[in-house]
């Protein structure tokens, strides 16, 4: 089986667990990310693959403990020239969550490697 492009989701896991954020605003944060990304990065060439199908795309959303670690993992992406677009929640000026381009898990290397499946 051919590898598949994946959008990974990062969100920070103290939204719920200490600034008790509801779950559902927790997740329109990464729906947020994940349109973000894709209007944003268009005309790239793994962008326009991954919506050739839509009843096979693919997304791993994982957690990461905080704003901190959050940014560190935007650095990380940085770093490896990996698209990507970091959500801010507006009026608070709050990085919530990023989203990476569609991207084989192969090409990620160890960039989100400090993430666990979000829970």
């Amino acid at each position: 089986m051919a590898e598949a492009r994946t959008i990974f989701i990062v969100m920070r896991k103290d939204l719920v667990k200490v600034l008790q954020w509801p779950l559902g605003s927790v997740v329109s944060q990464g729906a947020h990310a994940a349109v973000a990304v894709m209007h944003k990065y268009r005309d790239d060439e793994r962008v326009k693959e991954y919506v050739q199908d839509l009843d096979s795309m693919h997304k791993v959303v994982l957690e990461t403990k905080n704003e901190t670690s959050l940014l560190k993992m935007a650095d990380n992406l940085r770093l490896k020239n990996i698209p990507f677009y970091l959500w801010t929640e507006q009026p608070e000026n709050i990085p919530t969550c990023l989203a990476t381009v569609p991207i084989m898990r192969s090409d990620l290397g160890d960039a989100l490697k400090k993430c666990s499946l979000f829970k």
